[in-house]
């Protein structure tokens, strides 16, 4: 539904969008993640037609929009501080775009009937505002984006400003409502959480291009390289040669996938990989932390000489800190990365 060819947007001397290609399919969930100043919004403002290409060309089923105006394209557009109307009740935010359209009162108000039902606020269109809560806001805005049916639905940043567990219960609602209504989205998010639980493709940008793309689990399990793995969190990351099934590493002789790719890179070692042993066996490390994460306890190894390594271990049989312990690697959490770029 969606294609853009080698878009490139500057910014004075700096370059936000450098030659990206993207596509996006119909009913679609796509997430594109990042770190600030990756390009993700300047994407994002390209396609709704905020911010003029300096080249490259957009599509949308099939209609290059070169020229078109924001509000020729039919897309949805849901900003991070929603951006509602606070002089109108609920009912006017939603009916907003619908007046745009000239749709007539009756059938406009039981579309705002409809999407207040499809959100979780029934009765609520003669609500002020200013009455509501963020999360309520949050669905408010949403529903005045699915208002006119838009062909593309994109959300900049939409759970950003939520406390984190309801950023958790709307991102689950969302997924299911997308799901229902086979919308097509675009979204934006520095959240990784928030971009694996919603998306049916994950695509991480650094610097103006797009450094991987992929299914989440694809993403998650085999990030493209060392910038990657370090933005999803992943903190084993260390420069590596690998030879046959095994790689030299700082931490020693490391096992390694068949089919690994030879030579000299960076490797990723997943905590779910480290494995503690008696102190007698292994790579020998010294407990310097542990950090309770809710289902695991993550217990942080300092080895003698070699970089620190995190490890995931189960709630009750994780060490504590001062303590002595040995380390053995698992082969099938081992990811042999595509370079060593940001190691």
């Amino acid at each position: 539904m969606l294609r853009l060819e080698r878009t490139t947007v500057r910014y004075g001397g700096s370059t936000a969008l450098d030659g990206v290609d993207l596509e996006v399919a119909e009913h679609q969930v796509v997430c594109v993640l990042g770190p600030s100043g990756g390009g993700k919004s300047t994407l994002l403002r390209t396609v709704a037609g905020l911010q003029p290409l300096d080249s490259g060309r957009v599509f949308l089923d099939g209609r290059d929009l070169a020229g078109v105006p924001a509000h020729r394209r039919g897309v949805g557009l849901m900003f991070q501080d929603h951006q509602l109307f606070p002089q109108r009740d609920v009912g006017g935010n939603v009916a907003f775009g619908l007046r745009m359209q000239r749709v007539p009162r009756a059938e406009r108000e039981d579309r705002i009937g409809e999407l207040l039902d499809l959100v979780g606020l029934p009765g609520a269109a003669r609500r002020a505002v200013a009455s509501l809560s963020g999360g309520e806001q949050q669905r408010v805005a949403l529903a005045r984006a699915l208002a006119p049916r838009p062909r593309l639905l994109m959300l900049d940043e939409p759970l950003g400003q939520l406390d984190r567990s309801l950023r958790e219960r709307l991102v689950v609602e969302l997924r299911e409502l997308f799901g229902r209504l086979g919308t097509t989205v675009l979204a934006v998010t520095h959240d990784q959480g928030e971009a694996f639980a919603l998306a049916d493709r994950v695509v991480v940008m650094r610097d103006g291009r797009i450094a991987q793309s992929g299914t989440p689990l694809e993403v998650w399990q085999r990030p493209a390289d060392t910038f990657v793995a370090r933005f999803l969190g992943f903190d084993n990351v260390v420069e590596a040669t690998v030879s046959g099934e095994a790689a030299d590493t700082p931490w020693g002789k490391l096992p390694v996938p068949e089919g690994s790719s030879q030579g000299p890179g960076a490797l990723l070692v997943r905590p779910a990989g480290v494995r503690l042993v008696p102190a007698t066996q292994g790579l020998r490390c010294t407990v310097t932390a542990r950090t309770f994460r809710g289902t695991h306890v993550a217990v942080r190894l300092q080895p003698e000489e070699a970089p620190a390594l995190e490890a995931a271990c189960p709630l009750r049989a994780a060490p504590e800190p001062g303590d002595e312990t040995g380390v053995v690697f698992d082969a099938a959490e081992v990811v042999v990365l595509g370079n060593a770029s940001g190691a």
